[in-house]
C-alpha cells in the first residue's frame, strides 16, 4: 500500500491548493515520486505536469511556499524548497497533448502512473492514498506490486538507447524482476548502446555502480548483452584461464575485484560494516573479518581514519563509481599481453603497461572527469606494486620513496586496491594462499600509509637544491646529468643518510668523481680495443 509521510502529504495539499487558487484543473503528480511511492522507497523530488505555462507558474509556486526557483531548460523549471531535514524538490513541466498521451511516451510501465493533484485536497489523511483516481494506461500499477519492470512498448529502448541500463538500475534498485517481453528487447538492442551520447550514458552507468555489491549490477549487464558493448575491451578477458594463485580466469576475476573492493571498504571503516549483502561476503569474511585479522585490521583502520582526518582519503572514494570502474579495468591488458613458457604456463608479462592506454580509452570514450580517468590510469598502471613490495623480505626506503614519487597521495587509493586485488586472486581458495601472504600484505599497506602520513618529509621533501644551484656549485651543464644527481640525493635523503646542503653537494661530487672515472675507464678499453690504424 503506498504510504506518504504526514510532513511531504501536508506539502503536496500546499501545492494542490497554489494551482486550484490559479484555476490550475489539469496538474498531475507523474515520474519518479510516484513509482518509489508504490515501491515503499523513500522520496524528496516531485515531478509535475501542467497544462499551462511551466516557468511561469514554478516561480509563483517558489513564491508561494518560500522557496526558490531555478530555470533547468525549455521545458522544465525546479522549484527548491529549504527544510531543516534537507531540500524538497518540485520539478514543473508543461503537458503536451494528454496526460495517457504523456505517460504513453514514457519508459517503464511503473514510471508510467499519474494522480490528479487536485485529488489530494479531498483525502483527508496519507493512509487513503489507495482511494484515490490513479492515472494507469499501462498497468503500471499491477507490475509494481508484482514487482516487475515492463517496457511501455518495443520502442523504448530505440526512442533512447540509455533506457537499456536504467532498466539495469530499476530492476537493482527495487529489486524488480525484469519481464520476458522486456528481456527480450534489451537484448535485441544492446548495440543500440553505442549511439547514445556519452554523457547519458555515464550518468546511468556511475548511478547503476554506486548501488552496494556493484558486481551484481555488472552481472546483470552481462547477461544482457551491455557490459561488453559498453566496455568491448572486456570481450577477450572472457574465460582466459590464469595460472595458480588465480582463482577465476580474467574476466570473473575482475568481477570479482570490484566487490572485493567494497568489502575493503566495509571492513576498514571505524565501525565496520558487515559483508553479507556483498557477493565476495564468504570468501572475503575470514580474512577482513575474521577473529585471527583483528590486530592487522585495527592498526589500519586506524591509519584509514588519519588519512581522512588528513584529507588524502575517504571511505566514500573507496566505493565511487570511479574506484569501482578502475577495478574492473585493472587487468584489461591481459589478454593482450598473454604468452606461454615451454612448460605451457601463461604468463601475462607487461600488461599493467599494455592495460593503461585501453582503461584509459575506455573512460574518454565514457567523457569521464580528467580525476576519474588520472584515478583509472594509476589503478591500471601500478595495480601490483604494493603486492610485490610485500613479498620482499624488506622493503627499502628507496622503494617507499620511488613508490610515492610516482603516485603521491593516490599512492594511499593503490595500496588499499591491492588488498581487493589480493582477496580476489584467490577468492574462494584463500585458505590456499601461501601461509602469512596476507598478513604480510596488511603490512606493507600500513607501511606504506605511516610513510606517508608520517614521514612524507622524508620520503618527499623539499630539495636541499635546486638543479640552477647544483649546476652552478659543481660547474654542470644542463642534461639528464643534473636530474640523475637530484635523484640520487632524494634517495640518500629518505634513506637518512644526509640532511644537509652541505652533505647533498658532498654526495654529488663524490657521485661525479665515480662517474668520470667510469667513463674515462671505458673510454681507454674501448680505445684498446679499437684495431690500430
Amino acid at each position: 500500500m503506498p504510504f506518504l509521510e504526514q510532513e511531504t502529504y501536508e506539502l503536496l495539499q500546499q501545492v494542490a491548493r497554489f494551482f486550484a487558487r490559479q484555476h490550475q484543473s489539469e496538474v498531475y503528480l507523474v515520474g519518479g515520486a510516484l513509482r518509489n511511492l508504490l515501491l515503499n522507497s523513500p522520496s524528496v523530488d516531485w515531478d509535475l505536469v501542467v497544462a499551462g505555462e511551466a516557468p511561469r507558474l514554478a516561480r509563483q509556486l517558489a513564491d508561494a511556499l518560500g522557496g526558490y526557483y531555478a530555470h533547468m531548460h525549455e521545458k522544465a523549471s525546479r522549484v527548491v524548497i529549504r527544510r531543516p531535514q534537507g531540500e524538497w524538490i518540485i520539478d514543473v513541466a508543461p503537458l503536451t497533448g494528454s496526460i495517457e498521451e504523456d505517460l504513453r511516451q514514457r519508459d517503464f510501465t511503473i514510471n508510467a502512473i499519474a494522480l490528479p493533484l487536485d485529488a489530494l485536497l479531498h483525502t483527508a489523511a496519507p493512509s487513503s492514498l489507495t482511494s484515490l483516481p490513479w492515472i494507469d494506461p499501462c498497468g503500471g500499477l499491477a507490475d509494481a506490486q508484482a514487482g516487475l519492470l515492463r517496457a511501455v512498448n518495443a520502442q523504448v529502448f530505440q526512442a533512447r538507447p540509455v533506457r537499456l541500463l536504467r532498466a539495469i538500475r530499476f530492476a537493482r534498485r527495487y529489486s524488480l524482476r525484469i519481464e520476458p517481453a522486456t528481456e527480450a528487447l534489451i537484448r535485441r538492442d544492446a548495440r543500440l548502446l553505442t549511439e547514445e551520447v556519452a554523457e547519458r550514458l555515464l550518468s546511468e552507468l556511475y548511478k547503476l555502480l554506486e548501488l552496494e555489491d556493484a558486481t551484481r549490477s555488472l552481472r546483470l549487464l552481462d547477461r544482457y548483452g551491455l557490459l561488453t558493448v559498453l566496455v568491448p575491451e572486456l570481450g577477450p578477458a572472457r574465460g582466459m584461464p590464469q595460472p595458480p594463485p588465480h582463482y577465476w580466469d580474467v574476466f570473473e576475476h575482475s568481477l570479482e575485484t570490484v566487490s572485493a573492493l567494497e568489502a575493503v571498504a566495509h571492513a576498514l571503516q571505524s565501525e565496520p560494516r558487515p559483508l553479507d549483502e556483498l557477493s565476495c561476503a564468504a570468501w572475503c569474511q575470514p580474512l577482513l573479518l575474521g577473529p585471527d585479522q583483528t590486530d592487522h585490521l585495527a592498526q589500519l583502520r586506524a591509519l584509514v581514519a588519519e588519512a581522512t582526518r588528513q584529507g588524502l582519503l575517504s571511505f566514500s572514494e573507496l566505493t565511487k563509481p570511479a574506484f569501482k570502474l578502475a577495478a574492473l579495468l585493472h587487468d584489461i591488458g591481459k589478454p593482450a599481453t598473454l604468452s606461454y613458457d615451454e612448460e605451457g604456463t601463461s604468463h601475462f608479462y607487461g600488461h599493467q603497461q599494455a592495460g593503461t592506454p585501453l582503461a584509459e580509452g575506455v573512460m574518454k570514450r565514457l567523457s569521464t572527469s580528467g580525476h576519474d580517468r588520472h584515478l583509472v590510469r594509476l589503478v591500471t598502471l601500478h595495480h601490483m606494486r604494493p603486492g610485490q613490495l610485500a613479498r620482499q623480505e624488506f622493503v627499502t626506503p628507496r622503494a617507499i620513496r620511488r613508490y610515492f614519487v610516482d603516485l603521491g597521495a593516490y599512492g594511499l587509493h593503490v595500496a588499499l586496491f591491492s588488498l581487493a586485488d589480493h582477496l580476489a586472486t584467490y577468492g574462494p581458495g584463500y585458505h590456499l594462499r601461501p601461509a602469512g601472504a596476507w598478513e604480510a600484505h596488511l603490512a606493507c599497506v600500513a607501511l606504506l600509509f605511516r610513510s606517508y602520513l608520517y614521514e612524507r618529509e622524508r620520503f618527499l621533501p623539499t630539495r636541499l637544491l635546486s638543479g640552477h644551484e647544483l649546476m652552478r656549485r659543481l660547474g654542470l651543464q644542463p642534461g639528464p646529468l643534473v636530474g640523475e644527481l637530484l635523484e640520487i640525493i632524494a634517495e640518500a635523503r629518505a634513506e637518512e643518510r644526509i640532511h644537509s646542503k652541505e652533505e647533498a653537494l658532498w654526495l654529488a661530487r663524490e657521485y661525479l668523481q665515480t662517474h668520470e672515472a667510469h667513463t674515462a675507464s671505458r673510454t681507454e678499453e674501448h680505445d684498446s680495443s679499437s684495431p690500430s690504424s
